[in-house]
């Protein structure tokens, strides 16, 4: 049957440099950091508050900390958690985890203990690397998990001559460390680098080897393991190469911002700079603040965020002052980015917004606009990358092709899909049918293969039938020029089936009404799909990277409304 996606449409929106397949070098992520080290030795890959690595120092520690791991009896197979923000540290574990040959498990250092016991447990962790402000609590919880030996470091493990002394003499006081007691299971992360004789051996790694458990979010449901591959991760970083040949070819300064422990940061802001021979600048805590404080001090020239971070630098008083003309791009995933604040941002800063779209089971990326000379169409997540084939298909079988510019569920095909989630057999064959990947999100394709995302498949309201994309009334508000941001849901109502409500941030010193803004989207919106409720709030509740959390708000709101009617 012939159907718009037969013949991948978007290969000739493609830019001239880019292949429509690739002959996917079999190497995996530690080889290609070793790789890039006899390349670059000299070369700074690690910035972090002013202390710098070269790739000759990066490697030699990835070593020394993967023969750690097998001089404490950690074998190939066996299950490594890493529980650290954008440190130094983390890099090295994270690496040298994978050169030991064992599955790497990224945590959340935000997460309750209830989370972490679950996911500990769940992929069979047995060493845990994390932070002294962290570690009495894992020691305490390790008797509740299969963790039996622990590696803590401190964020001053790396800071300059000055900045280090003066951490060790008021780190404490301003509790920016901790003191951890002795344990014979508990180590530090110097003693690792430092106190091992065993020599790593020699640990053949292929692409079909699982290299990690990567957790989803969980803004679903209970979060899941997501069962990647070292050839899931090493195809995903060369797709990215040969859809930037330009980057490719030169020596860039990525700014790390995205926490490591989310794929998209994993991805983009850790493990392709490193393949690329790139530099890393690593922001722990990235407010922003730290974001423009970087920007100006370091001059990054590309950078990985999500929209939330964006929009908070834009409304920060140093936002005016910065000169951004170090940034060739700044790819924008991980949720949609309001057009407006697109166009405010280039106008501002003269830097390009590239979006792109991803999801923890893809590795996480399968679509990107182009970086060269074929236009880039705002709110499109772009084109699907080389032998990354994609399908919209009817939301109600989830079998039927939809027409071109018709909305369905995006479903994809790719290397750098997963092999499926961990000890959840039942979840993978619904996620993962007839070798198609279903993401749960609502797209459209155009005539050029550009690929639209109209919203989440549980996020849609249906309203006197009427099918209603939140997204579509979120990007209204944002024209708004009072309007800082916007989350539409829909609540339930006895005549509508839900009915449309918007919670709004208005910009700093600002004032609205309900009546104003309703009446602001009479004009830009079909009637049936205006808010019939605006909640005015001072912030909306987001995930750890910034992405606002639509399905905790709308129970937020229920479990308000349910209290109104009690009282």
């Amino acid at each position: 049957m012939n159907t718009p996606y037969n013949d991948r449409p978007w290969f000739k929106s493609y830019d001239n440099e880019v292949p429509d397949s690739l002959d996917y070098d079999a190497i995996c992520l530690p080889d290609i950091l070793r790789r890039t080290a006899r390349q670059y030795p000299d070369r700074t890959a690690l910035i972090y508050e002013g202390t710098t690595l070269s790739y000759r120092e990066l490697d030699e520690a990835v070593l020394r900390f993967a023969s750690f791991l097998a001089s404490w009896g950690v074998s190939p197979g066996d299950v490594v958690a890493i529980l650290l923000p954008n440190l130094i540290p983390t890099v090295i574990a994270y690496f040298g985890a994978l050169a030991a040959g064992t599955v790497v498990v990224m945590n959340n250092p935000l997460y309750t203990d209830p989370e972490l016991e679950h996911q500990l447990n769940d992929a069979g962790a047995t060493v845990l690397i994390t932070l002294d402000l962290l570690a009495n609590r894992m020691i305490t919880l390790r008797a509740r998990t299969s963790v039996r030996h622990i590696v803590y470091t401190t964020v001053g493990d790396y800071l300059p001559p000055l900045k280090k002394v003066l951490f060790t003499l008021f780190g404490r006081a301003k509790k920016l460390s901790a003191a951890v007691p002795r344990d014979e299971h508990v180590c530090t992360w110097a003693t690792a680098l430092t106190e091992n004789s065993a020599a790593l051996p020699d640990i053949p790694l292929t692409h079909d080897d699982t290299a990690m458990y990567q957790y989803t979010g969980g803004t679903t449901g209970i979060p899941k393991g997501v069962v990647l591959t070292h050839g899931n991760l090493s195809k995903q970083i060369q797709q990215f190469l040969a859809w930037a040949p330009e980057w490719a070819r030169s020596s860039e300064i990525m700014m790390g911002a995205l926490p490591f422990f989310h794929m998209f940061g994993l991805s983009t802001s850790m493990t392709l700079p490193l393949y690329a021979g790139w530099t890393s600048l690593l922001v722990p805590r990235p407010h922003s603040r730290a974001l423009l404080t970087a920007i100006a001090r370091y001059r990054p020239s590309l950078a990985t965020m999500v929209p939330t971070m964006i929009i908070e630098m834009m409304h920060h008083p140093l936002f005016s002052k910065t000169d951004f003309s170090c940034f060739k791009s700044v790819v924008s995933g991980g949720s949609s980015i309001p057009i407006d604040v697109i166009r405010q941002f280039e106008e501002s800063t003269g830097a390009t917004i590239i979006e792109g779209y991803g999801l923890t089971e893809a590795s996480p990326v399968t679509h990107v606009n182009p970086v060269g000379e074929k236009p880039r169409r705002a709110g499109s997540i772009g084109l699907p990358f080389p032998d990354t084939h994609c399908r919209i298909v009817d939301l109600e079988r989830g079998t039927d092709d939809m027409p071109v510019d018709a909305a369905g569920e995006l479903i994809i095909q790719g290397p750098q899909v997963m092999k499926g989630y961990l000890h959840m057999p039942d979840e993978t064959a619904y996620a993962r049918r007839d070798g198609w990947l279903y993401t749960g999100d609502i797209a459209t394709m155009d005539e050029d293969g550009y690929f639209y995302i109209v919203d989440r498949k549980k996020d849609l309201i249906i309203s006197k039938g009427y099918n209603i994309y939140p997204r579509e009334i979120d990007e209204v508000l944002y024209t708004h020029p009072k309007v800082k941001e916007a989350c539409t849901i829909g609540l339930p109502d006895p005549v509508r089936g839900e009915t449309v409500t918007s919670l709004v941030v208005l910009k700093e010193n600002e004032s609205a009404t309900e009546d104003e803004l309703i009446e602001y989207c009479t004009t830009r919106l079909a009637r049936y799909k205006l808010p019939r409720r605006i909640e005015f709030r001072s912030d909306l509740p987001k995930t750890n990277i910034g992405k606002i959390l639509r399905k905790d708000i709308r129970q937020e709101v229920l479990d308000g409304d349910m209290d109104n009617e009690r009282s």
